[in-house]
């Protein structure tokens, strides 16, 4: 792999830091199907394209994130969209008030309907085990999440920030990001995160916290035919 390791980032967590996750060999890897649909190749070598589409069963889906947009043998592509990666350059200070709470197995079911709902990235039933993750409960209700997600040597990223519509408006997005960052900050790694290129609000929102664009990716996803 040449480049900076986040041009392509999937591949850099399952090389790294979560390599114990990974199936699949040093042409392709993937995380496992309950956790996240990430797959990725080090390279746009076509052998390690072929051995990307090995990984994934037959009408299965699967998302990539790179710099280029190769696409393997035998699969079609479902979407491809442009990315924005934004790392942190000078983070705004958080403290975690009384209402956030940590979220861990037992929360797994809300924490699923509130991503399905809201669509902040992919997001399955143990996605949260990918890292920890805080929310804010209201009457009886999870009403916002954060946490994390790729986990590369020196980075961790920011991940699933989203607020129920019935609490959006509140600042918990913004609260919940600034905590996670913060304290992947403190533990001496750079907090990154991805959104949309047209997502303008969000971007706006993470600039706002002292994040700033590094790159542009594109994500696909694609069903193995």
């Amino acid at each position: 792999m040449t480049g900076h390791k986040l041009d392509r980032p999937i591949w850099a967590a399952l090389a790294s830091k979560q390599a114990y996750l990974s199936s699949g060999g040093p042409r392709a890897m993937r995380f496992p199907a309950d956790i996240s649909p990430f797959a990725a190749t080090p390279d746009d070598d076509p052998e390690s394209l072929a051995r990307l589409a090995a990984l994934i069963p037959s009408g299965a889906v699967f998302v990539t994130v790179a710099k280029t947009a190769a696409v393997p043998p035998q699969t079609t592509v479902e979407k491809a969209a442009p990315l924005i990666q934004m790392h942190a350059v000078d983070l705004v200070a958080a403290e975690p008030g009384e209402e956030v709470i940590a979220l861990g197995d037992d929360d797994a079911p809300e924490m699923l309907e509130l991503a399905t709902l809201t669509r902040p990235g992919p997001f399955l039933i143990n996605t949260h085990r990918l890292g920890r993750f805080i929310g804010v409960r209201k009457d009886g209700r999870l009403a916002a999440m954060a946490g994390e997600r790729l986990h590369v040597d020196g980075y961790r990223e920011v991940s699933a920030v989203c607020t129920h519509p019935d609490f959006r408006g509140r600042g918990y997005a913004g609260l919940l990001s600034r905590i996670v960052a913060n304290r992947i900050k403190n533990e001496g790694e750079t907090p990154f995160l991805h959104a949309y290129a047209d997502n303008a609000a969000a971007i706006r929102l993470y600039e706002s916290l002292g994040f700033r664009i590094e790159r542009e990716l594109v994500v696909q996803m694609l069903r193995r035919d």
